[in-house]
């Protein structure tokens, strides 16, 4: 076919009419016709990373900033296979996200296998959605089904393949136009119901988590908490959700079980779970009848509740979370023998061990100091992106998220390497907002090479590298386990230069008042700033001590 639109700006005209507005990625031979269409595109930019996984990462990271699907790209084989660790950490952690590789042609081979994977049967595991293009007359509507699954709840990836040959077909086909979509409102039995087991409850308690993540959520929960005054907790992905700065935060379940977060749900005879996702732990062990029974567990999200061992509410509200809470906002009416001054207690407890903690400023740095410096260096709107270690269990427990997002941390596939990317697109989307990578060294070391990147675009930037020359978090477990110190350390180079050979500026922390000079330098001077900061993680212990014990006899 001759005619019509080549297959190529098909799919570019079907990306525009989806709003998109980046491409992140590494292109490939088999991807030139679509580079070609795309370098003619007045309102798609093309971002081109050092690796396929930090072009995930950063479309992943538009989606959860956004709500709108990120986009990347690929070649065939290594480029696609490169995309599988972002894949999973945009579906296991709720982002909208279209991964787009290329394919050898499927109609005549030119090459035997050479490079040739099964990619979208790899992709399907792990992806919402995952398609080979085997004729352009489908194009449009593949590229709306992409997108539709991606975006609507629970948001995750897809995956679209384009072979060469495909690509470089005619077509008589137009995009299509988005469609408008409400979710369906929670059903008014079952909010009568929830209203009705926290009125006659004693002391009740909200649960925010990962799905709760959403700009009208949060407005409709922080009315609901100020008409009850019912006190609340998050996950590590619900962090941000309601300003912790609330005098009814009761803290963040950052840890598995034991901490003062935990002691407090454990007072509670009513919990609302609020958009919990199976990919986080609820911070709670619900008990069967034949166990002794437990307290009253309210389901409220988008899906009916997943039954694990630990979990099988009782009362499930399902449907827009938004509206739902609104709807039991509505009806409740507080009730006046609530209380929760045993909760209160220990979340007073908790500040002020934390106090005590952050209080040391020792050199190399003390976690719990480090985060209270970088606590005050930051502004409420600032974001801080972190990689995953044992620094994201003291940041998730004791840094102050002010708002949604703000707080970037991955709970769910929990991988090494996204810290810097996720801060890349956090720059870009906010260009005037104060941003912070946050990343250990061996997972900065994943995916360095994207401080050219940064330096590239223009970015204002400021990474700081939690240095112990080792990976620190199992080094830590290694211990508590009872094994031998071994296999978990490793050298790093020159931080400094090497930021410098990027055309980054290096900084490095010589005392615990060196940071705080350094983060408010950085911060303020525009461009791409990399600080050495050498930590102490002898003490990890210390996230719990004897004082939460002595304060469970008090009460």
């Amino acid at each position: 076919m001759s005619g019509g639109t080549k297959a190529s700006d098909l799919f570019i005209q079907c990306l525009e009419e989806e709003g998109c507005e980046y491409i992140f990625g590494v292109p490939g031979e088999e991807n030139l016709d679509f580079l070609d269409s795309l370098s003619r595109s007045g309102k798609i930019r093309l971002v081109l990373t050092r690796h396929e996984q930090a072009a995930g990462f950063m479309a992943a990271t538009y989606g959860r900033h956004t709500g709108k699907t990120g986009v990347c790209l690929s070649t065939l084989g290594p480029g696609a296979t490169n995309f599988v660790t972002a894949a999973a950490y945009a579906t296991l952690g709720g982002m909208p996200m279209l991964m787009i590789t290329g394919q050898k042609p499927i109609k005549k081979s030119k090459q035997g296998r050479f490079q040739i994977l099964d990619v979208v049967s790899m992709m399907g595991p792990i992806t919402k959605y995952a398609h080979q293009m085997a004729s352009s007359d489908n194009i449009p509507s593949r590229v709306r089904e992409a997108f539709r699954i991606a975006e609507e709840e629970k948001p995750g990836a897809t995956h679209l393949e384009l072979p060469e040959d495909i690509a470089d077909e005619h077509t008589d086909a137009v995009p299509l136009k988005r469609s408008l979509v409400r979710r369906p409102t929670a059903d008014a039995k079952s909010v009568r119901q929830a209203v009705k087991a926290l009125e006659e409850a004693k002391s009740p308690v909200l649960v925010i988590g990962a799905g709760a993540n959403r700009t009208m959520t949060s407005r409709m929960l922080l009315q609901f908490i100020e008409k009850t005054g019912m006190p609340f907790v998050t996950t590590q992905l619900g962090k941000g959700v309601i300003d912790e700065r609330h005098p009814r935060f009761l803290g963040c379940a950052a840890l598995s079980a034991g901490d003062f977060v935990h002691r407090a749900i454990e007072d509670a005879d009513c919990i609302v779970n609020i958009g919990h996702d199976v990919i986080e732990k609820p911070p709670f062990f619900m008990r069967n009848e034949g166990e002794g029974g437990g307290p009253t567990v309210i389901h409220v999200s988008t899906k009916t509740a997943e039954v694990d061992p630990v979990y099988f509410p009782h009362i499930e509200v399902i449907g827009d979370i938004a509206n739902a809470i609104w709807q039991i906002k509505e009806d409740i009416i507080p009730s006046g023998s609530w209380t929760f001054d045993h909760m209160l207690a220990y979340r007073r407890a908790e500040l002020e061990h934390g106090d005590r903690l952050s209080a040391d400023d020792r050199f190399p740095i003390f976690p719990p100091h480090l985060v209270r410096q970088v606590r005050a260096a930051m502004p409420d709107d600032g974001i801080i992106c972190l990689d995953n270690g044992v620094y994201k269990i003291w940041f998730a427990r004791g840094y102050t998220a002010c708002r949604p997002n703000t707080v970037l941390l991955d709970n769910a596939l929990a991988t090494m390497g996204a810290g810097l990317p996720s801060a890349m697109m956090s720059a870009m989307v906010y260009p005037d907002r104060k941003v912070m990578a946050i990343c250990g060294d061996g997972g900065f070391m994943m995916n360095s090479q994207e401080l050219e990147t940064a330096v590239r675009l223009g970015l204002n930037l400021t990474v700081l590298i939690l240095n112990d020359s080792a990976y620190g978090m199992i080094r830590w477990k290694q211990a508590n386990m009872g094994f031998s110190d071994w296999g978990l350390t490793y050298g790093n180079p020159d931080f400094v230069k090497y930021a410098e050979s990027y055309g980054a500026k290096g900084h490095r922390v010589e005392s615990a008042g060196h940071l705080a000079q350094l983060l408010a330098e950085c911060l303020a001077t525009p461009g791409v700033h990399l600080i050495d900061c050498p930590v102490d993680y002898s003490e990890n212990d210390q996230i719990l001590n004897k004082d939460i014990k002595e304060l469970s006899k008090a009460l």
